[in-house]
């Protein structure tokens, strides 16, 4: 963790913070799992379904994924992750959170260097980033995650236990933003988040764009 990392996970008790997701949630497609699928086809075939059935944790079957690719396979990944779309309406959404005085927090399961090639410059205007590093220098990619829970690779729920607040806001869209999204205050949610809310009957804001977001947001707090 760098050292401006460290300064953004002080508790500082502040009255907001939005915590979001990466892939699939900031990106119009999944990102990660369209490169875990390309790079490890028959694992993910077989591991996948079992993550998103609840029998496999996330935190065991994205590491076997992961440290099953060969790391020559890197710079690939890297040049894999450039020019994916992002939803509309991020950019306003931000614009609205730095006038609110609201830190935006990207919580990624998947790779910093996939969130930071897809962002682009945009990546600074994050207040931090939390995702998992890799090691390349062995022979396969060798996982590294500094905030690892009892199921990911990548806590959410320990992440926002880094930023106290009044009100924890949550942006998701699948299974690695369940645990974030039952601890949150309130929840944006789609797709397959919306549907394990549905089972746990935790009521949420469906969202498809950041465009939902902002209005609802403005609504709320101005």
């Amino acid at each position: 963790m760098t050292d401006d990392q460290q300064k953004s996970t002080t508790p500082n008790n502040q009255k907001r913070v939005v915590f979001c997701d990466f892939d699939g949630t900031i990106t119009v497609e999944e990102t990660f799992v369209a490169m875990l699928k390309h790079f490890a086809p028959e694992l993910s075939s077989q591991l996948m379904p079992e993550m998103y059935a609840r029998r496999l944790s996330l935190r065991s079957g994205v590491r076997q994924l992961l440290e099953s690719i060969p790391s020559e396979c890197y710079g690939e990944i890297v040049e894999f992750s450039r020019g994916k779309l992002m939803r509309p309406g991020l950019v306003e959404l931000l614009d609205f959170l730095d006038e609110q005085k609201v830190d935006f927090a990207i919580v990624s399961g998947g790779l910093r260097v996939m969130v930071e090639t897809v962002m682009g410059d945009l990546v600074n205007r994050a207040s931090v980033i939390y995702a998992v590093d890799v090691d390349a220098s062995g022979p396969r990619l060798q996982v590294n995650s500094e905030l690892e829970g009892d199921t990911e690779l990548v806590s959410k729920v320990r992440v926002m236990g880094q930023h106290p607040a009044d009100e924890q806001v949550a942006i998701g869209d699948s299974l690695t933003d369940f645990n974030m999204a039952l601890q949150a205050s309130s929840v944006f949610a789609r797709d397959r988040l919306a549907e394990y809310l549905d089972e746990q009957q935790k009521p949420y804001t469906k969202w498809d764009n950041f465009f939902d977001v902002l209005e609802s947001l403005s609504q709320k707090w101005n």
